[in-house]
């Protein structure tokens, strides 16, 4: 790679342009990858609080009903509006910043480029944990709580 980053197997893009756009798409990947892993976990023990959703299964095969295909189409909705209205890419700033509206920034600073190297790398961690779960609950029937045969509820 021209930017001097390890790449034996030759991956990365030698133009600049390109490689931006790589990282950009990584890091969305790695951000959705992050949700997607703490959700797994969570819809074991987390449930809305409406009747039709009662009797939706856990984890993937959620999909398969209807209020669970129905509530995922919903999030997938609102989040393809926020990506292509709100989270728009400014060539102008780092990768990935969509600025502070929530104000985390008081609480743990600015964000440096180990804080930045830090999400890349927990996000390449969480596509291998996300998919992991989801292979893992296809083969096994069981959600992620239930892989580890332990039920802290």
């Amino acid at each position: 790679c021209s930017d001097g980053f390890f790449d034996p197997a030759g991956f990365c893009p030698k133009d600049k342009y390109e490689f931006r756009e790589m990282r950009i798409k990584e890091l969305k990947h790695g951000r959705i990858a992050m949700l997607a892993a703490v959700g797994f976990v969570a819809q074991h023990y987390i449930r809305f609080p409406l009747v039709e959703f009662d009797e939706v299964p856990n984890g993937i095969s959620a999909l398969a009903a209807v209020p669970g295909g129905v509530g995922f189409g919903v999030v997938g909705f609102c989040a393809m509006c926020l990506e292509f209205v709100f989270w728009v890419d400014n060539p102008a700033k780092e990768v990935g910043d969509f600025g502070d509206p929530a104000g985390f920034q008081m609480v743990l600073g600015e964000a440096d480029a180990d804080m930045r190297n830090r999400e890349l790398n927990n996000g390449r961690f969480a596509m291998f944990a996300a998919i992991g779960i989801m292979l893992a609950e296809l083969l096994s029937g069981k959600d992620a709580i239930e892989q580890l045969g332990v039920d802290l509820a």
